[in-house]
């Protein structure tokens, strides 16, 4: 197995989980928020689409798979807007964008080389990244980023009374 590869699988194991404790929401359950301003499990998966998206594709490889319009309800900072303050997607097209970008996102880090991984990667303003320096790290920490983000969905799980899923 090359280093792409298990990266790749790294990644997809957590997108897997993900997609796991999502499979079960429907309906007010998809923007429910335990207190205003918190993340709810809309903007979680739209979040996570849009993050491996700028991580990868964007930040590693200079190029664009994802809607400007898509990334742009699922903004990074601040509070996160309620259903009745935002127009958001509906889920179906949340959950479609998440597994197409997810998708190319992988494609691309399979074809990726060992001389790519370790080529130098910044943040979005170019300057260097707290989480990672390199290719292989961004590509790393898309991962760690959806497994935190996995967790936060979970509890949104327990406090709608859903069965806890291991």
């Amino acid at each position: 197995m090359t280093k792409a590869e298990l990266l790749a699988e790294q990644l997809d194991g957590s997108r897997q989980w993900t997609l796991k404790l999502l499979a079960d929401f429907a309906g007010h359950e998809w923007t429910f928020q335990p207190r205003p301003g918190l993340q709810h499990a809309l903007w979680l998966a739209g979040h996570l689409t849009v993050a491996a998206h700028l991580l990868v594709m964007v930040r590693c490889l200079g190029r664009s798979v994802l809607d400007d319009d898509f990334a742009a309800h699922f903004a990074i900072g601040g509070p996160v807007k309620s259903a009745a303050e935002h127009d958001y997607p509906p889920p179906e097209l949340v959950r479609a964008t998440m597994d197409r970008t997810h998708a190319c996102v992988l494609e691309a880090i399979r074809s990726m080389s060992d001389a790519k991984l370790c080529e130098p990667a910044y943040g979005k303003d170019g300057a260097p990244h707290p989480h990672y320096a390199t290719v292989a790290g961004a590509v790393g920490h898309a991962s760690r980023h959806e497994a935190f983000h996995a967790g936060q969905i979970a509890l949104l799980r327990r406090l709608l009374g859903k069965q806890f899923l291991r």
